[in-house]
């Protein structure tokens, strides 16, 4: 949640910190399914960033058309320093992140947050994790993914004025969350495309419903409650057939103990629950098979946010 507290005069100026600045951010999956633009969830895969000053600007660890004044973590690092009054300086940028580019795990997320974080560790001050949120969903135009990402945990979250609010819950030890990115892409602005302009009523209510459902039963682990809340109608329906494979792997995931399967964030990856690790295994051993060129992953919730380490 957003406070707009006055600058103190420490916060102005040069920044404080000499060395080195690591900032760890976890990957996230928007929706869950029936928490459309609502929900989001950090999971224990992080993507790592370093911070050092420098004489001129300098970014390792991404594509080289991705090295550039354009990049996300160091426009992010600017915003940052103009959201609390600091001078921003020349940096050498050290970015480390296992995400999957095919979008649906928060990859740009991680780059938005980590850039406001840096801002305020080199200059020596503490996270303030309520501004970091406002303002990193100012950069990227909604909250799902940077919620959890600054939070931790499973969030909803939504906007008033300048103001991001939340609310989070701890996901229960026993659930696992089996991710899986194909080897191809679905661009955001044809999954926002895809959906209708309206939906009914009586839609409205079957998803507000199920949602609340979805967050009981994360929170208390109850794979049947999963099952049967998990049925999304305002905007799976209409993404899925964007991802060739979909249907292939919701079949695979399904028949080997999954509880629900999903798309993650708007796609190309998706994730199926299950209850413990026999079952997850089981699902990621058949989704593999299915499709060999997939990426899949078993995670757990992270109950950890952005952290930061000087």
């Amino acid at each position: 949640m957003r406070k707009d507290l006055p600058v103190s005069a420490a916060e102005k100026g040069q920044a404080g910190v000499t060395g080195t600045v690591r900032v760890s951010v976890p990957a996230t999956s928007a929706n869950l399914g029936v928490g459309f633009d609502v929900l989001g969830l950090a999971l224990d895969l992080s993507a790592e960033f370093s911070f050092e000053h420098a004489d001129s600007l300098k970014i390792d660890g991404c594509a080289p058309e991705l090295a550039g004044e354009d990049n996300l973590v160091w426009t992010s690092y600017l915003c940052g320093c103009r959201e609390f009054g600091l001078e921003p300086q020349p940096l050498h940028i050290t970015e480390s992140c296992t995400i999957p580019a095919s979008g649906g795990l928060g990859s740009s997320s991680t780059c938005v947050v980590a850039g406001i974080a840096a801002a305020q560790a080199l200059a020596g001050l503490p996270l303030d994790r309520e501004r970091t949120l406002s303002l990193a969903t100012a950069i990227e135009g909604h909250p799902d993914n940077v919620a959890p990402a600054v939070m931790g945990g499973l969030v909803s979250s939504y906007v008033e004025g300048p103001t991001t609010v939340t609310t989070r819950w701890v996901v229960a030890d026993n659930l696992r969350f089996v991710c899986m990115a194909p080897p191809y892409r679905v661009l955001t602005r044809d999954a926002r495309r895809a959906l209708p302009a309206m939906v009914p009523t009586s839609t409205v209510s079957w998803q507000v419903g199920r949602c609340l459902a979805m967050v009981s039963a994360m929170a208390k682990g109850d794979p049947d409650a999963i099952r049967a809340c998990c049925h999304d109608r305002i905007h799976e329906p209409y993404r899925a057939p964007l991802i060739p494979d979909y249907q292939m792997l919701h079949d695979a995931a399904h028949e080997n103990g999954a509880c629900t399967f999903l798309i993650s964030g708007s796609g190309a990856t998706m994730m199926a629950i299950a209850d413990g690790d026999e079952r997850a295994a089981s699902v990621a051993r058949a989704v593999g098979e299915a499709m060999p060129a997939l990426w899949v992953r078993t995670l757990r919730a992270s109950e950890h946010g952005t952290t930061v380490r000087q």
